[in-house]
């Protein structure tokens, strides 16, 4: 962990402050703006990015995967221009909680894989970069976004170590142990075999 400088008040601010951005579904809004339908209906009924893509709409894809990150990166870059490096790291989580379990859509949100690089990034690029590219790797080889995402995640706490963010350690643990809940579905289909491919329609 990073030195607590902060104010409890002010770290828990940052945090419900994280949570608000992160629980903005840019899926759903997108969807609904570009006529695509109600995410809910589609494929996996996920507000994400890959569940975007099932609709056919390439650009819908990668505007909710590229707004979903930016939530993430931007409550972390807040969090730290205004309080600091622990305030950052209570808004990341926040966002990270946001945008699995919204509020505004019952506690049903995505499972988080966009919203993870973002705040990567933000928190610690080398370690981004390095989850990003693990994450392209996995999906070109396997072609299943899950399992990427699973790989990502899991690769994350050794990168923070190795990279020389130790005291990120137990934010990367947090988040990959909640990416892995959030895929529990996904985990039982990749084992028996039945898991969906990139691209492919719901």
């Amino acid at each position: 962990m990073p030195p607590i400088d902060t104010s409890i008040e002010m770290i828990l601010f940052w945090a419900l402050a994280g949570y608000i951005i992160g629980s903005i579904a840019f899926g759903m809004l997108l969807a609904r703006l570009m006529g695509l339908g109600n995410l809910r209906d589609i494929g996996s009924g996920n507000i994400g990015a890959t569940n975007v893509l099932r609709t056919g709409n390439k650009k819908a894809a990668a505007l909710t995967l590229l707004l979903d990150g930016a939530k993430g990166a931007v409550a972390v870059l807040l969090a730290r221009a205004f309080a600091g490096e622990d305030a950052a790291q209570a808004a990341a989580l926040g966002a990270m909680i946001g945008h699995c379990y919204p509020v505004w859509l019952g506690f049903r949100g995505g499972k988080g894989v966009a919203t993870f690089l973002g705040l990567m990034l933000a928190l610690a690029w080398p370690v981004g970069l390095a989850c990003c590219a693990v994450w392209l790797i996995t999906a070109a080889l396997s072609r299943i976004s899950s399992l990427s995402a699973l790989a990502a995640a899991a690769s994350s706490t050794f990168l923070l170590v190795f990279l020389g963010y130790g005291e990120m350690l137990l934010l990367g643990i947090a988040l990959t142990l909640l990416i892995f809940w959030r895929h529990r579905d996904n985990i039982r289909r990749i084992r028996a075999g039945t898991e969906s491919r990139i691209g492919q329609k719901g």
